[in-house]
Formats: structure tokens, sequence, C-alpha cells
């Protein structure tokens, strides 16, 4: 059976999934927002596909986590409670 990865509002999974029916295909869809994804599936995808992450995130951008603070000798990813600290703590010294 074919399971098809992607988000339930997505009008390309939406295409896909209303062709597969129309074409007697049988598969299930998991929904990643609603039904996450585990880091050994990810990595297993990248390994086969090939994926050059460097140039994926230069042409989407929007992939990255979001803010990212470039403190000149190292970066913060996210805006939690441990950045914030770790800024608070760049800007005292």
């Amino acid at each position: 059976m074919i399971t098809v990865y992607g988000i339930k509002n997505c009008d390309t999974c939406r295409k896909a999934l209303k062709w597969l029916d129309a074409e007697g295909i049988e598969h299930k869809f998991h929904d990643f927002r609603k039904d996450g994804l585990d880091q050994s599936t990810v990595s297993g995808w990248i390994d086969e596909i090939g994926i050059d992450t460097a140039a994926l995130l230069t042409e989407n951008p929007t992939l990255m986590k979001r803010p990212i603070f470039d403190l000149g000798t190292k970066r913060l990813i996210g805006f939690k409670a441990d950045a914030q600290e770790a800024l608070k703590a760049t800007n005292q010294s």
C-alpha cells in the first residue's frame, strides 16, 4: 500500500489523493502536521533521495526554523526561553 505524506490543506496533496482515488490506487494518508514525523523516517528519505539541504534551504528559505540570530561566533535558532536567555547573556557581555 502507498502511504502519502503531506498536509491535509495542501492543494497539491488533495489533487494527488483525489487522483489516486479516481485511479483506484490503494493508499493511506499521513498528515505530518497532525500525525507527526520521526527523525529516522526523514533521515531515510534524505539518504535515499540525496537532498542537497543547502540548495533546498537557499531555494526555499521559509523551510528554516525562524528567527536565526547570528551572534558572530555562533547562531541561535528560534525564540524560546533558552534563546532569549542566551541573547540577554550576550547583551550583558
